[in-house]
């Protein structure tokens, strides 16, 4: 039971990290808020990557695919922070829930993976849960509905990118993709730079960085210690943590829309998830037998 106690506790400390977040960019700028976070997690990320020392960092295997992933990441996060800015929290968690169905739709034209009818059919349904969310109207293109489906859109790529570079040691991963966030932060938030008038900001803020950096520590830890079938589908708790912390922290009762929705993209993430499971056992004893 280690692992998927460790895979919740991660969860948990993701939700936080994002209601945090919708907290602070209320009251500070977006691009601030970002370097702050990114710098209290580069501090905290730092003892590691010393003691593995820098040839994990100076070696990384394709750079250009490493900027592109930083790029993604970068855009991703800046957009996650703007959406939850003016959306409920539960719904931006169910548009990014749906970023394991954009990689499965897009990893045979961009990885050459091989995807069969019934993945094909669970993507299906993934999109129209993703219609139903957006409640199609003139509403669903207000700049932060696009810009959630941008972010969205930003993160599966980064995902896409992550299965090209296995190789790369999770902290390198982790250092170049809170380093990017950091330059990017310090770019825009002399545009949006709310003075800070006391420590107690400046912590909060901080937190906001170890928080984060504690989650991703445990949700690799979990991922090492038990079997990612096992531990890998409760990353969809965040959703119910996003509908508690939205409706006790912000007054957000979940609408229908996003509730069933987000039910048809959770069960056909799901599907995706263990469906690729189940093809990868079978193809370790018949790696000839088409899908």
């Amino acid at each position: 039971m280690a692992g998927p106690a460790v895979m919740l506790l991660g969860m948990l400390l993701f939700a936080l990290n994002d209601a945090m977040g919708k907290w602070l960019v209320a009251s500070f700028g977006l691009g601030q808020v970002i370097l702050i976070r990114s710098i209290a997690a580069l501090l905290i990320l730092a003892p590691f990557l010393w003691m593995a020392g820098l040839k994990p960092v100076v070696e990384a295997e394709r750079p250009g695919l490493q900027l592109m992933r930083v790029i993604f990441s970068t855009l991703e996060l800046f957009c996650f922070y703007y959406a939850v800015m003016y959306l409920p929290l539960a719904d931006v968690m169910t548009y990014w829930l749906a970023a394991p169905i954009y990689v499965a739709a897009a990893a045979p034209f961009l990885l050459g993976e091989k995807v069969g009818w019934r993945r094909w059919s669970a993507i299906a349904v993934g999109f129209i849960g993703v219609i139903i969310t957006l409640e199609p109207s003139s509403a669903m293109f207000t700049m932060p509905a696009l810009i959630s489906i941008i972010g969205t859109a930003a993160f599966a790529f980064m995902m896409l990118s992550g299965r090209s570079l296995r190789a790369t040691p999770d902290k390198t991963l982790v250092l170049f993709q809170t380093g990017g966030a950091a330059l990017a932060g310090l770019v825009f938030a002399p545009f949006d730079w709310t003075p800070l008038t006391s420590m107690t900001e400046i912590l909060l803020l901080g937190l906001l960085g170890v928080v984060a950096m504690g989650a991703h520590m445990l949700v690799n830890r979990a991922l090492k210690i038990s079997d990612a079938a096992t531990v890998a589908p409760l990353q969809y708790t965040l959703l119910l943590w996003a509908v508690v912390f939205g409706y006790f922290f912000f007054n957000e009762v979940p609408r229908l829309t996003m509730l069933v929705g987000a039910t048809l993209i959770v069960g056909s993430g799901l599907f995706i998830f263990f469906r690729e499971q189940q093809l990868k056992k079978r193809d370790a004893v018949l790696p000839s037998v088409p899908e």
